[in-house]
């Protein structure tokens, strides 16, 4: 292996020869490569197969793809949370981690052939610069932006703190063309983007709701300050809303934890196969509030952190949890460094929340055959014959076996694929912009209050009547793929033709079916779209929680003092 890594005669293959060893000999692995003949001999199989690709494949191959390709089929068969970070993709998961980049604060969406603001961030460089929604970037960098991507745009926007980046931009509003000059900044996405007292959804008491989006570094103290800020608002009873957020860093979610349990509460343990892996974790200070009332929203995009935090709090009995089943991310991944500005992420263990649960919901574990010989990951759901009784502190029945099940079931709601294409082809902010400019001046658009017209409506109808939404509902997929069973299975006589036929011209998937069926959502999306022009994400939040159900059903739980204490005294967990 070393007479190849010094022949070789180019010096790009060099360094994705010597990532391959460190993959497979990194973090202690070294003693079990001398030991183990079989993993030396794949060790240089695998250098010998990189080496070969790169000297006599027909056409050229990059180095770097063909390494990441290599990195990626080593881990495929373990599970989707293994992965190499290569160097170049460090920025990414810097941010993933951290929720902070080096940029101007601002979201921006493709429109056409151009890339134009969606939304600045308050008090970041593009704020402060004047950058509104729908202003239309012209040149960035000194670069023509006419056919760039939103994901060149950003990477040109992106870099180095404390350095500058020229834009060009057409104005929305007045259509005058500025050139800025703007200093990049560390932009923190803000892991709790909105937290505020409960109005217009009938709360007999002060009730505060925090909406904490991510576990990224230092959320917890994000998450503190809202808490703190609530209670000196009189908030005597808690709202946690962790829908979507996908987690992050264990840490963050104990630390959590540690505002509403007695200190030194085991929280969460970790059980793996590596030195240093199996440890619990236990809060390390006193609560801010032990005894104050939760509820907690869920959802099937809570994962990783956030179940740790809900579960935790379930099997506690300290907070009452409302929505539909969590997603089931109960394996841990940890970072191990391969040089050259890479490393592996890797999954390393499995976490167990007080109960002793596990909440993972898929079985990524290599089994043996009869022969003792290994198998590929089995990939497959908990089976129920396998899913197990755990207790909560008080006794009450939870289950492992995929995700923490709430105290109280939610029917989740579904946007319709009309409304979900309208929205990703941009017509609901297009719209939203150009009512935003007709109606500047309107002082109407407050949040919770605010609500599309009859005429609002209308218009946004004559709006989207020729525009092609490319749109097929799943019940004409469904009938296509019966027409087809029906032909293969020779069921496709005169009688069932026609019937189908009559069931076919019923569905219609034309615009003007399309906002009437989906009148309700699609005036939804559009009065949140116009309430982020005036009033940002929180206006946004602001405006949602008044009619949703999730938050609906909170309240009523938490008005409700003895209906609470009953649900954390007596109420047993559905078991699937």
């Amino acid at each position: 292996m070393n007479r190849w890594l010094r022949g070789g005669s180019r010096g790009g293959i060099r360094i994705w020869l010597v990532s391959a060893a460190a993959l497979l000999v990194v973090g202690g692995a070294t003693a079990a490569y001398k030991a183990d003949f079989k993993l030396g001999q794949n060790i240089e199989m695998v250098v010998a197969m990189m080496r070969g690709i790169w000297l006599y494949y027909v056409d050229p191959v990059d180095a770097t793809t063909l390494g990441k390709d290599a990195a990626a089929g080593m881990v495929r068969s373990l599970d989707p949370y293994s992965e190499l970070i290569h160097s170049d993709d460090q920025g990414d998961f810097e941010l993933m981690t951290t929720g902070k980049y080096g940029g101007i604060g601002a979201v921006i969406r493709q429109h056409g052939e151009w890339v134009q603001v969606a939304e600045p961030y308050a008090g970041t460089p593009s704020a402060r610069a004047g950058l509104e929604i729908g202003d239309v970037f012209l040149e960035v960098a000194g670069r023509d932006a006419h056919g760039m991507t939103t994901a060149e745009v950003s990477t040109a926007l992106k870099g180095e703190v404390g350095t500058e980046v020229t834009i060009r931009v057409r104005k929305f509003y007045t259509g005058e063309e500025q050139t800025l000059t703007l200093t990049r900044q560390v932009i923190a996405l803000p892991a709790v983007p909105y937290y505020g007292i409960l109005h217009g959804v009938g709360a007999r008491d002060s009730i505060g709701y925090i909406h904490h989006s991510e576990f990224t570094e230092g959320s917890a103290d994000d998450f503190r300050t809202a808490l703190g800020n609530l209670k000196a608002q009189g908030a005597k009873a808690l709202v946690l809303d962790y829908r979507s957020n996908g987690g992050g860093i264990m840490q963050e979610a104990v630390k959590v934890l540690s505002y509403f349990v007695p200190r030194g509460t085991e929280v969460v343990s970790m059980r793996g196969r590596g030195e240093g892996t199996n440890r619990s974790y236990r809060t390390t200070s006193e609560p801010l509030d032990s005894h104050i009332p939760i509820v907690v929203l869920v959802d099937d995009r809570s994962a990783s952190a956030a179940e740790i935090v809900a579960g935790a709090l379930q099997d506690l009995d300290r907070a009452v949890l409302i929505g539909q089943r969590t997603f089931g991310k109960g394996l841990v991944q940890s970072t191990l460094p391969l040089g050259y500005d890479s490393a592996l992420k890797i999954t390393t263990a499995k976490y167990y929340i007080p109960s002793g649960r596990c909440i993972q919901a898929i079985d990524y574990s290599h089994h043996e055959d009869e022969n003792g010989q290994p198998m590929a990951a089995s990939r497959r759901a908990i089976p129920d014959s396998l899913i197990q009784e755990f207790h909560t502190a008080g006794g009450r029945k939870v289950y492992d076996g995929g995700g923490v099940m709430p105290d109280i079931r939610i029917e989740p709601q579904y946007n319709s694929r009309f409304a979900i294409v309208a929205y990703g082809k941009g017509y609901i902010d297009d719209f939203a912009d150009q009512w935003n400019l007709r109606n500047r001046e309107s002082r109407d658009v407050v949040p919770g209050v605010f609500e599309l017209s009859e005429q609002d409506y209308a218009e946004f109808v004559e709006f989207l009547a020729d525009k092609d939404l490319e749109y097929e509902s799943a019940s004409k997929q469904a009938l296509t793929t019966l027409r087809q069973n029906a032909e293969y299975e020779r069921y496709m006589t005169p009688e069932l033709k026609a019937q189908l036929d009559a069931i076919g011209a019923a569905l219609r998937d034309d615009n003007a079916t399309g906002v009437a069926l989906y009148r309700e959502e699609l005036s939804d999306l559009i009065e949140s779209a116009i309430v982020l022009r005036r009033h940002h994400s929180a206006g946004v939040a602001a405006h949602a929680m008044v009619d949703d159900p999730d938050i609906h059903e909170a309240v009523k739980v938490l008005n409700d003092r003895a209906l609470y204490d009953e649900i954390l005294t007596q109420k047993d967990t559905d078991r699937k």
